[in-house]
C-alpha cells in the first residue's frame, strides 16, 4: 500500500507539471481520480501494457468517459509502462500523442476510444463487455465517469441498458466531486440520489471514498467479486477536486485553468517526488 500511496503521488506530480508546462488542460478532477487510477492499473486490473493489444482479449480493458481529465490517464499509463516517461513532456503540444482529450488517431499504446465528448464512455464500455461475453473472455471492463457528464443523457440510456441484458462482468466508477466547470453539480443541474437512481435501474451499488488508497483497493477487489451474478456494478466514489494541492482542493475554478509558476512551486513542495520526473 505504501507504494501504492508513492505512485500516486507521482501521478500528482505529473498532473500539475504536464498542466503548467503548456498552461491549459484539467488538472482539478485529474488529482483527484489520481488514487483510483493508480489502484487500478497498478493492482486491480489484469492486463498487459507491452505489446498493447486494442481488443484487450483476455485481459481487463478501461474506458476513460470523461476524457478531459486525460493528465492523470497519461501520467498512469506511462508509469505503468504503456509509452515512456518522457513522453509526458509532450502534453497538449503540437504533433504530440498526447492530446488534450484522448484520441485513437495518434496511436498513443493504453487508449482505446477518443473521449470527451461526454456521456458516451459508458455505451463503449457496454459493448466491449458484450463482446468479451460473445467471445468467452471471462476477463472485465472498467469505466470512470465524471458527476458533471452525468447530465448527458446517453449515460441513463446505457443504465437501463446494462442491468437489463445482464452486463455483469462491467464495472463503472462514477466520481462524484460535486463540481464541474460552471460551479457545483447542484447549482448547475442538481443529481439528486446518485446512488438510488442507478439502483433501481438494476445496477449492484458499491461505495467507497476515492481519495483513501485502502478503501479504494479493497471496494474494487469487493466489486470484482461480485462480477459474474448477474448485474453490473456502480462504484460511486467521492473525491475532492484538486486533491493533494491545497489550495486547489474542493473549487470548480481548478476543472479547467493551469497554475502559474509560483502555484506549481507551491503545488510540487507538498508532493515530494517519488518515482523520478520525466
Amino acid at each position: 500500500m505504501p507504494q501504492l500511496k508513492d505512485i500516486a503521488t507521482q501521478v500528482r506530480r505529473d498532473i500539475v507539471r504536464m498542466v503548467h508546462g503548456v498552461q491549459s488542460g484539467h488538472p482539478g478532477g485529474s488529482l483527484g481520480c489520481a488514487d483510483f487510477l493508480t489502484a487500478l492499473y497498478f493492482k486491480e486490473m489484469k492486463h498487459s501494457p507491452q505489446p498493447f493489444d486494442m481488443d484487450g482479449r483476455g485481459q481487463d480493458m478501461f474506458f476513460l468517459s470523461n476524457g478531459h481529465i486525460s493528465p492523470v490517464f497519461y501520467s498512469v499509463l506511462a508509469r505503468s509502462g504503456y509509452f515512456p516517461v518522457q513522453e509526458l513532456s509532450t502534453f497538449r503540444k503540437l504533433n504530440s500523442r498526447l492530446q488534450g482529450h484522448p484520441t485513437t488517431h495518434e496511436h498513443l499504446p493504453g487508449v482505446r476510444i477518443a473521449s470527451g465528448s461526454l456521456g458516451q464512455g459508458m455505451s463503449v464500455a457496454i459493448g466491449a463487455a458484450l463482446t468479451k461475453k460473445l467471445n468467452n473472455d471471462n476477463s472485465l471492463v472498467f469505466s470512470l465517469h465524471g458527476d458533471g457528464e452525468l447530465e448527458e443523457g446517453q449515460i441513463w440510456e446505457s443504465a437501463m441498458f446494462a442491468p437489463h441484458h445482464k452486463v455483469d462482468n462491467l464495472i463503472i466508477t462514477i466520481d462524484l466531486n460535486g463540481q464541474q466547470i460552471d460551479g457545483t453539480t447542484n447549482d448547475v443541474a442538481g443529481l439528486g440520489d446518485v446512488a438510488a437512481k442507478f439502483e433501481v435501474f438494476g445496477w449492484h451499488i458499491l461505495h467507497m471514498n476515492g481519495n483513501d488508497m485502502d478503501e479504494v483497493v479493497a471496494t474494487l477487489e469487493k466489486a470484482r467479486s461480485l462480477t459474474g451474478k448477474g448485474k453490473p456494478i456502480a462504484i460511486i466514489m467521492k473525491t475532492v477536486m484538486g486533491q493533494g494541492v491545497d489550495f486547489m482542493e474542493g473549487h470548480h475554478e481548478w476543472h479547467g485553468i493551469a497554475p502559474s509558476d509560483e502555484q506549481l512551486a507551491k503545488a510540487l513542495a507538498q508532493l515530494p517526488e517519488t518515482l523520478g520526473d520525466y
